[in-house]
């Protein structure tokens, strides 16, 4: 791979490379944040940090096309966005906010993704799109590796949220 952006195949010169760690599973893991912080900048914070060290880990991608990440991509979105909709609602009242703003910020670094695809510029400044397309170790044959962080994510961010008060 050649120094580029993050995001879509052609982007600074990143030619064949499309796709990250599925939303969702960022999603999870700013629950969990969120829910163990209890507060919203902090857990904004960490959202954020969480997001690149969880691209750094390998996991699935290298879809081959544009065409069969975004197969991908549409549906993980929209089920990013309805696990950030059910880990609202399930998340008690004193706990909400943060756990809202862990998830906003375990996602943030993807808002590149969608402005790329309809505008076709990245809001982020190129060294940080350097960095985040640098640390992707991605392979078509690791989707178990999403599926085992959707679930141990998933299945600790609904104990955290629904663990009573100290």
């Amino acid at each position: 791979m050649r120094p580029g952006g993050a995001g879509y195949g052609d982007y600074a010169g990143d030619e064949g490379r499309v796709g990250r760690v599925l939303l969702t599973n960022h999603v999870l893991s700013g629950a969990l944040i969120g829910a163990l912080s209890r507060r919203p900048v902090p857990a904004f914070g960490a959202g954020v940090a969480s997001h690149f060290v969880l691209d750094a880990i390998p996991h699935w991608g290298d879809w081959g096309s544009r065409s069969r990440f975004l197969r991908v991509a549409v549906r993980d979105g929209l089920v990013s966005l309805a696990t950030m909709g059910a880990f609202a609602a399930v998340s008690p009242p004193d706990r909400r906010l943060a756990v809202l703003a862990g998830m906003a910020g375990a996602a943030l670094p993807d808002l590149d993704k969608p402005t790329l695809l309809w505008f076709g510029w990245s809001p982020w400044p190129g060294p940080v799109n350097r960095f985040h397309s640098g640390i992707q170790r991605e392979s078509r044959r690791r989707a178990y590796v999403e599926l085992l962080a959707a679930c141990a994510f998933g299945g600790a961010a609904l104990m955290a949220v629904r663990r009573p008060r100290r």
